[in-house]
């Protein structure tokens, strides 16, 4: 009888208070997925730029540095993808109506371009309807 590999997937999860100090744990998680499933460095550079992004986005604008509230992570690999949510308790935002940040007049600008990277780095960049929750997908 012929054996059949099954890959399940794996779930990992990270609850990290409102404050910049945070970033240091969704950093070493990065680490620590990449090196488990092997991820390529370009991968490992988008995944860190676009988390990096989406999770200080989701602690400063989100949460408004509420050390109150809490920005979840959730992180869900296969044998192709991984993918990533990142998740505030902000009322959201609508990302449907941003600013151009390539355009001639905002490329002076300090800020505007954390949707920007995500949408052109991660492989899928998910928003829900009300805008505090972000899937990135990463094909491995």
């Amino acid at each position: 009888m012929e054996q059949v590999n099954v890959q399940t997937a794996q779930l990992y999860t990270l609850q990290l208070p409102s404050k910049r100090e945070s970033i240091t744990l969704l950093e070493a998680l990065i680490e620590e997925v990449a090196d488990k499933y092997q991820v390529s460095e370009d991968t490992f550079a988008n995944m860190m730029t676009c988390l990096n992004e989406a999770v200080m986005n989701a602690i400063i604008h989100g949460n408004k540095l509420d050390p109150e509230k809490t920005v979840f992570v959730n992180v869900d690999v296969d044998a192709k993808r991984i993918v990533w949510t990142v998740t505030d308790e902000g009322t959201g935002f609508d990302y449907n109506n941003l600013a151009d940040p390539t355009a001639p007049d905002r490329l002076e600008e300090l800020t505007g371009r954390g949707v920007f990277i995500l949408k052109h780095l991660a492989d899928q960049c998910i928003f829900n309807a009300t805008g505090n929750e972000v899937e990135l997908h990463f094909k491995i």
